[in-house]
Protein backbone atom coordinates (compact mmCIF):
# COMPACT_ATOMS: atom_id res chain seq x y z
CA UNK A 1 0.00 0.00 0.00
CA UNK A 2 1.68 3.42 -1.01
CA UNK A 3 0.43 5.84 1.32
CA UNK A 4 0.90 9.87 0.57
CA UNK A 5 0.11 11.82 3.16
CA UNK A 6 -0.37 15.72 1.54
CA UNK A 7 -1.27 18.87 4.39
CA UNK A 8 -0.98 21.77 1.92
CA UNK A 9 -4.25 21.85 1.61
CA UNK A 10 -4.87 23.09 5.11
CA UNK A 11 -4.94 26.92 5.46
CA UNK A 12 -6.20 29.70 7.86
CA UNK A 13 -9.62 29.99 5.93
CA UNK A 14 -9.88 26.23 5.95
CA UNK A 15 -9.24 26.08 9.86
CA UNK A 16 -11.31 29.55 10.58
CA UNK A 17 -14.17 27.80 8.57
CA UNK A 18 -14.15 24.18 10.08
CA UNK A 19 -12.27 23.17 12.87
CA UNK A 20 -12.24 26.56 15.14
CA UNK A 21 -16.53 25.99 15.78
CA UNK A 22 -15.56 22.53 16.59
CA UNK A 23 -12.77 23.97 18.72
CA UNK A 24 -15.70 26.21 20.31
CA UNK A 25 -17.84 23.50 20.72
CA UNK A 26 -15.11 21.42 22.22
CA UNK A 27 -13.81 23.92 25.06
CA UNK A 28 -17.62 25.26 26.03
CA UNK A 29 -18.87 21.85 26.45
CA UNK A 30 -15.42 21.51 28.85
CA UNK A 31 -16.16 24.84 30.97
CA UNK A 32 -19.59 23.87 31.02
CA UNK A 33 -19.03 20.37 32.02
CA UNK A 34 -16.14 21.32 34.73
CA UNK A 35 -17.89 23.83 36.06
CA UNK A 36 -21.24 22.35 36.90
CA UNK A 37 -19.54 18.86 37.68
CA UNK A 38 -17.84 20.71 40.49
CA UNK A 39 -20.88 22.00 41.54
CA UNK A 40 -22.61 18.92 41.27
CA UNK A 41 -19.90 16.94 42.34
CA UNK A 42 -19.51 18.92 45.92
CA UNK A 43 -23.45 18.46 46.84
CA UNK A 44 -22.84 15.22 45.71
CA UNK A 45 -19.49 14.55 47.67
CA UNK A 46 -21.32 16.48 50.80
CA UNK A 47 -23.80 14.23 50.70
CA UNK A 48 -21.65 11.54 51.48
CA UNK A 49 -20.00 12.85 54.36
CA UNK A 50 -22.98 14.33 55.96
CA UNK A 51 -23.59 10.62 57.98
CA UNK A 52 -27.12 10.34 57.13
CA UNK A 53 -28.32 7.33 55.18
CA UNK A 54 -30.84 9.00 53.39
CA UNK A 55 -28.40 11.84 51.65
CA UNK A 56 -25.62 8.65 51.29
CA UNK A 57 -26.92 6.62 49.96
CA UNK A 58 -28.76 7.99 46.77
CA UNK A 59 -25.52 9.76 46.05
CA UNK A 60 -23.09 6.78 46.65
CA UNK A 61 -25.47 4.56 43.68
CA UNK A 62 -24.94 7.74 41.97
CA UNK A 63 -21.60 8.54 41.93
CA UNK A 64 -20.73 4.48 41.52
CA UNK A 65 -23.10 3.79 38.92
CA UNK A 66 -22.07 6.81 37.09
CA UNK A 67 -18.23 5.63 37.46
CA UNK A 68 -19.49 2.23 36.17
CA UNK A 69 -20.19 2.86 32.80
CA UNK A 70 -18.32 4.18 29.54
CA UNK A 71 -18.98 8.02 28.91
CA UNK A 72 -19.65 6.63 25.17
CA UNK A 73 -22.97 4.74 26.77
CA UNK A 74 -24.34 7.48 28.37
CA UNK A 75 -24.31 9.58 26.15
CA UNK A 76 -26.03 7.33 23.49
CA UNK A 77 -28.53 6.59 25.99
CA UNK A 78 -29.46 10.36 26.78
CA UNK A 79 -29.74 11.32 23.58
CA UNK A 80 -31.42 8.01 22.12
CA UNK A 81 -34.04 8.09 25.03
CA UNK A 82 -34.57 11.20 26.08
CA UNK A 83 -36.64 12.32 23.03
CA UNK A 84 -38.61 9.23 23.40
CA UNK A 85 -39.18 9.76 27.21
CA UNK A 86 -40.21 13.79 26.47
CA UNK A 87 -41.85 13.16 23.32
CA UNK A 88 -39.30 15.50 21.40
CA UNK A 89 -36.04 15.46 19.80
CA UNK A 90 -33.36 17.72 21.33
CA UNK A 91 -30.18 18.39 19.78
CA UNK A 92 -26.98 16.58 19.83
CA UNK A 93 -25.24 19.66 21.45
CA UNK A 94 -27.98 20.55 24.50
CA UNK A 95 -27.97 16.09 24.57
CA UNK A 96 -23.71 16.32 25.00
CA UNK A 97 -23.93 18.87 27.76
CA UNK A 98 -26.36 17.33 29.83
CA UNK A 99 -24.48 13.99 29.90
CA UNK A 100 -21.22 15.59 30.60
CA UNK A 101 -22.38 17.38 33.90
CA UNK A 102 -24.33 14.73 34.56
CA UNK A 103 -20.97 11.98 34.30
CA UNK A 104 -18.35 14.07 35.70
CA UNK A 105 -20.51 15.01 38.54
CA UNK A 106 -19.70 11.70 39.92
CA UNK A 107 -15.40 12.08 39.03
CA UNK A 108 -15.59 15.36 40.66
CA UNK A 109 -17.26 14.20 43.58
CA UNK A 110 -14.61 11.83 44.34
CA UNK A 111 -12.00 14.61 43.82
CA UNK A 112 -13.78 16.92 46.25
CA UNK A 113 -14.66 14.18 48.87
CA UNK A 114 -10.82 13.48 48.94
CA UNK A 115 -10.05 17.04 49.00
CA UNK A 116 -12.41 17.62 52.16
CA UNK A 117 -11.69 14.70 54.09
CA UNK A 118 -7.17 15.77 53.88
CA UNK A 119 -8.55 18.89 55.79
CA UNK A 120 -7.48 18.46 59.41
CA UNK A 121 -10.34 17.95 61.72
CA UNK A 122 -8.96 20.04 64.09
CA UNK A 123 -10.20 22.79 61.72
CA UNK A 124 -13.57 21.82 61.56
CA UNK A 125 -13.67 21.91 65.51
CA UNK A 126 -12.06 25.19 65.04
CA UNK A 127 -14.94 26.57 63.23
CA UNK A 128 -17.51 24.80 65.54
CA UNK A 129 -15.65 26.42 68.49
CA UNK A 130 -16.63 29.59 67.00
CA UNK A 131 -20.03 29.16 66.69
CA UNK A 132 -20.26 28.23 62.65
CA UNK A 133 -23.07 26.14 61.56
CA UNK A 134 -22.43 22.96 59.54
CA UNK A 135 -22.96 25.01 56.24
CA UNK A 136 -20.89 27.65 57.30
CA UNK A 137 -18.13 25.60 58.31
CA UNK A 138 -18.19 23.97 55.02
CA UNK A 139 -18.20 27.24 52.83
CA UNK A 140 -15.67 29.27 54.53
CA UNK A 141 -13.21 26.73 56.32
CA UNK A 142 -13.03 23.49 54.71
CA UNK A 143 -14.54 23.83 50.61
CA UNK A 144 -11.36 27.07 50.17
CA UNK A 145 -9.03 24.42 51.60
CA UNK A 146 -10.18 21.65 49.66
CA UNK A 147 -10.23 23.65 46.66
CA UNK A 148 -7.20 24.65 46.60
CA UNK A 149 -5.63 21.16 48.10
CA UNK A 150 -7.36 19.37 45.02
CA UNK A 151 -6.79 22.07 42.34
CA UNK A 152 -3.72 20.29 40.73
CA UNK A 153 -6.21 17.24 40.62
CA UNK A 154 -9.73 18.78 39.16
CA UNK A 155 -7.19 20.64 36.34
CA UNK A 156 -5.91 17.06 35.46
CA UNK A 157 -9.41 15.70 35.35
CA UNK A 158 -10.77 18.62 32.80
CA UNK A 159 -8.01 17.68 30.64
CA UNK A 160 -9.08 14.24 30.65
CA UNK A 161 -12.53 15.98 30.15
CA UNK A 162 -11.62 17.81 26.93
CA UNK A 163 -10.34 15.19 25.60
CA UNK A 164 -13.77 13.06 25.99
CA UNK A 165 -15.13 15.76 23.74
CA UNK A 166 -14.54 14.05 21.05
CA UNK A 167 -16.77 11.22 22.08
CA UNK A 168 -20.03 13.49 21.13
CA UNK A 169 -18.86 12.74 17.87
CA UNK A 170 -20.71 9.52 18.01
CA UNK A 171 -23.98 11.20 18.05
CA UNK A 172 -23.00 13.75 15.35
CA UNK A 173 -22.40 16.85 17.68
CA UNK A 174 -20.05 19.24 15.88
CA UNK A 175 -16.94 19.46 18.23
CA UNK A 176 -12.81 19.84 17.17
CA UNK A 177 -12.77 16.31 15.75
CA UNK A 178 -16.25 16.65 13.51
CA UNK A 179 -14.33 19.96 12.33
CA UNK A 180 -11.46 18.40 11.29
CA UNK A 181 -13.22 15.37 9.61
CA UNK A 182 -15.44 17.86 7.82
CA UNK A 183 -12.35 19.19 6.62
CA UNK A 184 -10.98 16.61 5.45
CA UNK A 185 -14.06 14.81 3.48
CA UNK A 186 -14.24 18.41 2.01
CA UNK A 187 -10.73 18.43 0.47
CA UNK A 188 -10.84 14.39 0.00
CA UNK A 189 -8.21 14.26 2.41
CA UNK A 190 -10.05 12.07 5.39
CA UNK A 191 -6.28 10.70 6.62
CA UNK A 192 -4.84 14.10 6.64
CA UNK A 193 -7.52 15.17 8.49
CA UNK A 194 -7.37 12.48 11.48
CA UNK A 195 -4.05 12.88 12.16
CA UNK A 196 -4.15 16.91 12.31
CA UNK A 197 -6.88 15.94 14.99
CA UNK A 198 -4.79 13.60 17.05
CA UNK A 199 -1.58 16.00 16.32
CA UNK A 200 -4.27 19.73 18.08
CA UNK A 201 -5.05 17.59 20.36
CA UNK A 202 -1.65 16.04 22.19
CA UNK A 203 -0.42 19.72 21.75
CA UNK A 204 -3.12 21.23 23.47
CA UNK A 205 -3.21 18.43 25.84
CA UNK A 206 0.04 18.45 26.28
CA UNK A 207 0.78 22.14 27.19
CA UNK A 208 -1.91 21.97 29.56
CA UNK A 209 -0.44 18.78 31.27
CA UNK A 210 2.83 21.00 31.67
CA UNK A 211 1.10 23.72 33.32
CA UNK A 212 -0.86 22.26 35.46
CA UNK A 213 2.49 20.20 36.49
CA UNK A 214 4.03 23.55 36.75
CA UNK A 215 1.06 24.74 39.13
CA UNK A 216 1.34 21.74 41.25
CA UNK A 217 5.04 22.75 41.85
CA UNK A 218 4.27 26.07 43.11
CA UNK A 219 1.18 25.00 45.16
CA UNK A 220 4.10 22.45 47.14
CA UNK A 221 6.49 25.37 47.32
CA UNK A 222 3.95 26.88 48.78
CA UNK A 223 2.92 24.74 51.63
Amino acid sequence: MNLQLDFSFYNWDLISNFVLKGLYFSLMLTLVATIGGVIFGTLLALMRLSGKKWLDVPATIYVNGMRSIPLVMVILWFFLLMPAIIGRPIGAEVSAVVTFVAFEAAYFSEIMRAGIQSIPRGQVFAGQALGMTYGQNMRLVVLPQALRNMLPVLLTQTIILFQDTSLVYAIGAYDMLKGFEVAGKNFGRPIEAYLAAAVAYFVMCYALSWAVKRLHQKIAIIR
